[in-house]
């Protein structure tokens, strides 16, 4: 029986598995070419889509969609695949100065000495962070979410997450006190 993308979204918004399996298998591989042509890469294409239909599934219940169901999934991928294209071109910026920019002999080993404690300290400083706080934080800087994603995922207002990111710093600028200088340097390209 084939539904209407009306039909599809309320019975997706209910929990219906098959539902959801048709509007996988109509849009999946279409999808696919489509996050293609923009990535250019056929193994992050499948990742993308299925990024988005995991999203929605895990988000069913929330599952608002005012335009067509078809204009939606485009949309969402395309959002999708724009990130990880940003993401690459951060990547390959970090690169480019690595190459051109790092100090070559002695300098370079102090400095990647210097950058291997600076992680683990961070790492060390973050995972002493409240349990909450910590999970905010590292959904924020780590997994890059946005700050609405973060409060729709753990069901908190953007409020709260604002909160909880503001009182990681606080206690991270306390607690790498001594290496804010390189912190410095180091959140423009990670934080």
């Amino acid at each position: 029986m084939h539904l209407s993308d009306t039909e599809i979204v309320s019975a997706i918004r209910q929990g219906h598995e098959s539902a959801f399996e048709q509007m996988f298998r109509t849009y999946y591989e279409r999808l696919c070419h489509y996050a293609n042509s923009l990535l250019k890469d056929e193994d992050e294409a499948e990742e993308m889509v299925q990024t988005v239909f995991l999203s929605i599934w895990e988000k069913r219940s929330e599952l608002e969609i005012t335009l067509s169901l078809k204009a939606y999934l485009y949309r969402a991928v395309h959002n999708h695949c724009l990130n990880k294209i940003k993401h690459y071109q951060v990547r390959e910026t970090h690169r480019e100065y690595s190459l051109y920019y790092q100090p070559q002999g002695y300098e370079a080993v102090t400095e990647t000495i210097y950058g291997t404690e600076l992680e683990e300290r961070i790492e060390e400083a973050v995972s002493r962070l409240p349990e909450q706080c910590q999970l905010v934080f590292r959904l924020s800087r780590f997994e890059e979410l946005k700050y609405q994603e973060i409060a729709d995922r753990l069901g908190l207002s953007i409020k709260t997450i604002e909160n909880q990111i503001g009182k990681a710093l606080r206690i991270l600028r306390s607690e790498l006190a001594d290496y804010l200088p390189a912190l410095f340097w180091l959140a423009c390209f990670v934080f």
